[in-house]
């Protein structure tokens, strides 16, 4: 018995060996197996050339098929799958088919290929996709649908508040939606034409008719005269004003006044007029744009906005108390800002009448009735100017004079005080404020053919006294 056992198994071994010795042959030329697939499709009898051939066209017709965006407000964009950079991401499989069933001894090659009879070996295509192309066509392609929301409009015309309602916005997100069509063609798509939806995020408006509705108070108002200004300086406070009427700021919305007026160009509707430079009075377009952005800043005061900016002028103004001025300068980056501290939106009124310059501020009065604010001018320091700046110019004749006025230097404090019931509840420090003092100056001409003048001039000039010079200059002449 244990002969024919022994026997049995010889002839089992050299049986198997017979069935196998063709199979080896294929082997030696790398051709993969009966029962090994790529997905649904079978890669028997295949070279490595020839099954990683198969699947690359499988995927470049995959590549062709068309996926369908769909953006902001249902607007959709058609793209291929290879404009999303679809490609191959394990083609290391191809080497691992041509290994089973034929590599190891006999024994092994064997025992694989019974293997794949009872249980088949089947491979998974998995692609991957480039996110920067996806990232393109989404921005490229995806974003223009994007819709800004429009937030509730407040106008003012003929003394009466006019509303126009606000409108939702959408965004696309463009990082969150790379994800979802990234996930979506790795692990859900079938290679067919698709659909993906984007996230789009919606941004509502700011405002409602509601809101707006409560702005019909008034909460604070200033006015100043500019009727000594030449033509050119009206016109720009009067272009500045009207940049800032009908400014609509929402709570916590913060107003710069150099970002409103400016540039400063006559593109921008702006001419040359005084304006001060270096404690000097010098022409420059746009001059005046300070009177607006004064007048701005006492009305912001009495509606009790917070400040976040302002800076006083080099030099004293006329067209406000000390301290009560708000210098801008684009150049020397000066401006003016606030921040709606409300609980509500207001609305910003300003025009020019009568060569006067008004600002209104209007929102919800919540103060109590009873309440009043009001703001007071401490002057803390006089500097008169000691002398004249005179300079001689030898190209205009003796008599030719032009001059500048000087300007007394201060140091001032502003006061806030608010009253309940007509009695002072507070009194604050709001700012102090510097301006420099500046002489008075002239340029006088000392041209003259007589040597004699030239030299009386000159030791006038040299005594930096204006009046003085005026003096020598009539005696002169009269001889």
């Amino acid at each position: 018995m244990k002969r024919f056992v022994r026997w049995s198994v010889f002839l089992w071994t050299v049986a198997a060996a017979f069935l196998l010795c063709g199979n080896v042959a294929k082997a030696s030329e790398l051709t993969i197996r009966e029962g090994i697939y790529a997905e649904e499709d079978s890669l028997a009898g295949m070279t490595a050339q020839e099954a990683d051939a198969m699947i690359r066209d499988k995927i470049a017709k995959m590549g062709s098929s068309f996926v369908t965006l769909i953006a902001a407000d249902g607007n959709e964009v058609t793209v291929t799958a290879d404009a999303l950079g679809i490609a191959w991401a394990n083609p290391e499989i191809i080497t691992e088919a041509v290994r089973i069933g034929t590599e190891g001894n006999v024994i092994q090659r064997y025992k694989a290929l019974k293997d794949l009879e009872m249980q088949p070996e089947v491979y998974d295509i998995e692609l991957r996709f480039d996110i920067a192309a996806i990232n393109d066509v989404l921005v490229e392609h995806c974003v223009k649908y994007d819709v800004k929301p429009q937030d509730a409009a407040l106008t003012r015309v003929d003394d009466e508040f006019q509303i126009t309602e606000g409108s939702v916005g959408y965004e696309l997100d463009v990082e969150n939606s790379i994800d979802v069509i990234h996930d979506y063609l790795q692990n859900s798509w079938d290679g067919k034409d698709c659909r993906i939806k984007l996230t789009v995020a919606e941004e509502r408006p700011r405002g409602t008719a509601e809101d707006l509705a409560e702005v019909k108070d008034l909460l604070g108002s200033y006015t100043t005269d500019y009727s000594s200004s030449n033509a050119n300086r009206r016109g720009n406070v009067a272009n500045g004003a009207s940049k800032i009427n009908g400014t609509l700021l929402y709570p916590g919305e913060i107003f710069s006044a150099t970002q409103t007026v400016s540039p400063f160009t006559e593109a921008n509707g702006y001419t040359l007029a005084g304006a001060y430079l270096n404690g000097k009075v010098v022409q420059s377009v746009g001059g005046g744009i300070c009177q607006v952005s004064s007048t701005l800043y006492n009305a912001v005061l009495l509606a009790e906005l917070e400040v976040l900016e302002r800076n006083p002028h080099s030099m004293i103004v006329t067209y406000v108390p000390a301290s009560m001025d708000a210098a801008i300068a684009e150049e020397a980056g000066k401006d003016f800002k606030f921040r709606n501290n409300k609980d509500y939106p207001i609305y910003i009124e300003g025009y020019t009448k009568n060569k006067k310059i008004t600002f209104n501020i209007y929102g919800k009065e919540t103060r109590p009735a009873d309440r009043t604010v009001t703001y007071e001018s401490e002057i803390l320091e006089t500097t008169q100017p000691t002398i004249d700046l005179i300079t001689a110019d030898p190209t205009k004749p003796i008599g030719y004079v032009t001059t500048e006025a000087a300007h007394v230097g201060y140091k001032a404090r502003l006061w806030k005080i608010v009253k309940e019931g007509g009695k002072e509840v507070s009194r604050d420090i709001i700012n102090n404020s510097k301006y420099m003092v500046s002489p008075r100056s002239a340029v006088v001409g000392v041209a003259t053919d007589e040597a004699w003048k030239y030299e009386e001039m000159m030791a006038a000039i040299g005594t930096y006294d204006l009046d003085h010079v005026r003096v020598v200059i009539g005696l002169l002449n009269s001889q």
